[in-house]
């Protein structure tokens, strides 16, 4: 009975908000069940109906937020296919976009240093630069491109390093999208036109 109760007060999506602001402000190390739980006022026993164990729910924001970019990634390619150019530069454009409308997602699933919890997110990682890698080929293709797997060895990664060092920069310095989002069209600009 007590265990209904506090699930019909308490789900998943509350927790890992609060979690998800835990981790983000304090990092993993600092940030217990109990300290979780402290923060929205329930003994830290209630957490353990949703997950066993702190690194569980970790790993259920990591799924949860990479299960949105990569949503949107897809939907880019399947919009734009065909258009390598506008492809790529919608991907990057939206890419910012996320990374500084969601600071303390794309802090948990790109900026963690942890060791141990950097091998949650590998997977879900690997995934996103797959897709970007996909767009700047469809680019290369469409160009007539020559030696193009040489050429996918290094400018994807070039690219997106770019657009990571911009959203790094600007969570470091707390500006928002709104802020930056006539200099981030211009990064995009000058990255489309650097290819």
């Amino acid at each position: 009975m007590a265990r209904k109760a506090v699930e019909q007060e308490l789900n998943r999506d509350i927790i890992l908000n609060v979690a998800r602001e835990q981790f983000a402000s304090k990092g993993y190390a600092a940030v217990s069940m109990r300290s979780i739980a402290n923060a929205m006022g329930y003994s830290h026993g209630s957490l353990y109906y949703h997950f066993k164990e702190k690194a569980e729910l970790f790993y259920a924001l990591v799924k949860q937020d990479f299960k949105v970019l990569l949503g949107r990634q897809k939907e880019i390619i399947a919009q734009h296919a065909g258009d390598g150019q506008t492809l790529l530069r919608v991907m990057m454009s939206e890419f910012l976009k996320f990374g500084l409308q969601n600071r303390n997602q794309y802090e948990i699933m790109f900026l963690l240093k942890d060791a141990d919890l950097q091998r949650y997110s590998r997977t879900e990682q690997a995934q996103v630069f797959e897709l970007f890698s996909a767009a700047v080929a469809e680019l290369l293709r469409e160009r007539g491109e020559e030696d193009i797997q040489r050429k996918l060895y290094t400018l994807p990664w070039s690219l997106f390093m770019s657009l990571h060092g911009f959203i790094t920069y600007c969570i470091r310095f707390n500006q928002c999208y709104e802020e930056v989002e006539k200099l981030a069209r211009e990064h995009v600009d000058f990255l489309c036109r650097s290819i």
